[in-house]
């Protein structure tokens, strides 16, 4: 599948580029930046790739695939301009601004029989797939509690689109991280019943929510208390799972996202495994983290087979409003 990648920020550049030009069955043809430096970068690291400065010159090539690293507030505009050219498309996260926009987005793509992918990565996180597999073998007996977080300590705040007050730009840590602890939580457990949520934005001077709680009940009884912070002095676990028979606790983050930013790729020695002294525990044991895999993500793509599901993110989507909403009024809201 000839490849056009539009957007060469640290998700084009970390997070899609090194795997789309690794994976068989694809190929980075081209890459959509109008940014002189990255132009250069692209030049050097991916000679191959056709340096394009506009979507609109990616209609006039013969592409089979276009990935969306745009920032978030143009995610869904490209995407269904990319779905009405008869393309298919991976769209990074956040999928769409609302749930609405993503049905509006699964509903085209479906029509014309094209692949509408989200990029939910973080489901091949090694830490996330231990907990698939705890669950997936019931080494934990019948859970009833998820717990799982993405804290930071970041008291300054930079000057981005993604710290921007500007409700367009879903720049707020609960569409930045929060979107994938949703997915994930939905991963595992469904879609939930309710959820409750408590929002704020804590730093002086931030314009956009930097600490967030929430809590989702599911059908079969679990809760996920989901937390993301930007201002947490102290880091929590990055996981605990809580069930009848055992508990997993897991501290840390994946390390394939500061590999790649180290310009790391999947085919170097030793990838995604995470260090002994970083294992998290069962039972109070030390248990290995199942070697992350972000690779396996394109590598369903080039099957012509989504690895993630548009309703899912429909779903993920759904939840965010409802915390929202559920913040404001200080209710649960069912969903």
């Amino acid at each position: 599948m000839r490849t056009a990648l539009v957007g060469y920020g640290l998700g084009g550049a970390a997070f899609h580029a090194p795997f789309i030009e690794a994976t068989p069955g694809l190929t980075l043809a081209a890459v959509v930046t109008s940014n002189p430096a990255r132009q250069a970068e692209v030049a050097e690291r991916y000679p191959n790739a056709r340096l394009l400065s506009t979507l609109d010159e990616v209609w006039a090539n013969n592409f089979d695939l276009v990935v969306i690293t745009t920032p978030n507030r143009f995610h869904a505009t490209h995407a269904r301009q990319v779905l009405e050219h008869g393309l298919n498309v991976v769209v990074d996260k956040p999928f769409a601004a609302s749930a609405a926009e993503a049905r509006a987005l699964a509903s085209i793509a479906s029509s014309r029989g094209l692949m509408l992918v989200p990029f939910h990565n973080r489901r091949w996180d090694g830490d996330f797939l231990t907990v698939q597999k705890l669950l997936n073998t019931n080494a934990l007996g019948r859970v009833h509690r998820f717990e799982s977080r993405f804290e930071r300590y970041r008291p300054e705040i930079k000057s981005s689109w993604k710290e921007s007050g500007d409700p367009a730009d879903l720049g707020s840590i609960l569409f930045d991280l929060g979107t994938h602890l949703v997915d994930q939580s939905v991963a595992l457990f469904g879609r939930p019943l309710s959820v409750h949520a408590e929002i704020a934005t804590v730093r002086p001077g931030a314009k956009a929510d930097d600490d967030v709680f929430l809590s989702l009940t599911h059908e079969n009884g679990v809760r996920s208390h989901l937390w993301m912070s930007a201002l947490a002095a102290d880091l929590g676990p990055r996981f605990r799972v809580l069930g009848h028979d055992a508990a997993y606790v897991k501290y840390g983050m994946d390390p394939q996202e500061e590999r790649l930013k180290a310009g790391e790729t999947p085919a170097t020695p030793g990838w995604g495994e995470d260090p002994e002294q970083s294992w998290g525990t069962l039972g109070g044991k030390p248990h290995r983290t199942e070697p992350g895999a972000y690779q396996d993500f394109y590598a369903q793509v080039a099957t012509g087979t989504a690895p993630v599901s548009p309703q899912d993110a429909v779903t993920g989507l759904e939840v965010i409003e409802a915390a929202k909403h559920s913040s404001t009024t200080g209710e649960s809201v069912r969903l």
